[in-house]
Formats: structure tokens, sequence, C-alpha cells
């Protein structure tokens, strides 16, 4: 159903904004309706990368829904891959790629999901492509606010 896919060159490295997003417990600081985030565990896999089992909370006007992900994470590949595991979602992926760029980093999002409600479908339908523009404006305001841009020499 509703889909969002958004490329941005940002000035930071791909390991700076792959650690950003990875950093799933502090979303609540800086995400918009996002009021609540727990990492429950993280398990180290054969393959090098990590899984994440979270649950974050996403309120919105009157409604209120915790949703269950498990996310891949893939810090070597500088990848990160969600998948829905309970929750208000008929179903849910998503993933963040972060590819080096001459300028600082390309960073690559991508969004796929469906509502089982019809109301939040609807009531969410009216604001989905405003919401994820400030979704990924939220994740770069963050990054100005935690890194140094390349090429620029920190402020003393």
């Amino acid at each position: 159903m509703p889909t969002h896919g958004e490329k941005r060159v940002l000035p930071y490295t791909a390991e700076q904004m792959y650690d950003l997003v990875a950093d799933v417990g502090r979303y609540p600081e800086f995400l918009p309706w996002n009021s609540a985030a727990r990492v429950r565990r993280i398990t180290p896999q054969p393959d090098g990368r990590d899984l994440m089992d979270a649950d974050l909370v996403i309120s919105f006007k009157v409604f209120r829904e915790r949703f269950a992900s498990r996310v891949w994470l893939d810090k070597e590949g500088q990848r990160i891959d969600t998948e829905y595991l309970d929750g208000p979602f008929k179903y849910l992926k998503s993933h963040w790629i972060f590819h080096p760029h001459p300028d600082g980093c390309e960073v690559e999002f991508f969004v796929d999901f469906e509502f089982k409600s019809a109301i939040l479908q609807k009531v969410i339908g009216l604001v989905f492509n405003e919401a994820m523009h400030r979704i990924v404006a939220a994740f770069e305001t963050r990054a100005s606010a935690l890194y140094t841009p390349q090429g620029q020499t920190p402020l003393a």
C-alpha cells in the first residue's frame, strides 16, 4: 500500500549515518511521533550481522500504537533492514542503505506498509508523504547535531 523511497546525500560518513539509524533506543529523542522505544535484545549472527528485536510506540493525534520489529544490522555492508513482528500493521518492511559519496554519504531509505485498521490507514494516507519527509529530515537534523560535516573542522 503506501510506499516511500528517498535518497539524500549528506555531509557525514556512511559509518556515522549507519550508527545514527541503528541506535533505535534513542529514537524518541528526535523522531516525530515516536514516544517510546525499547530494544529487547541484540543477537550476533554467524554471518556477521546483528539481529535486533525492538518495540516502538508511535503516537499520532488520538492514536497510540506499539509495534514490534526485527532489525537486521549489517555494519560491514552499511545496511539496515526492518521486518514487522507484531502490532497495528498488516505488514511493514523498510531498509536504510548507506553509500560512501564524495560529498559524504548517500542515504537511501525505503518503507512499505499497510495498517490493519482501515481508519488508521485513511488517516495516515492523508499525511503520509509529509510524514515520511519529516522522519527522514529528523535523522538529518539529528546528524547535524551529533556530527561535524566532512571536510569541516570541529569548533573548539
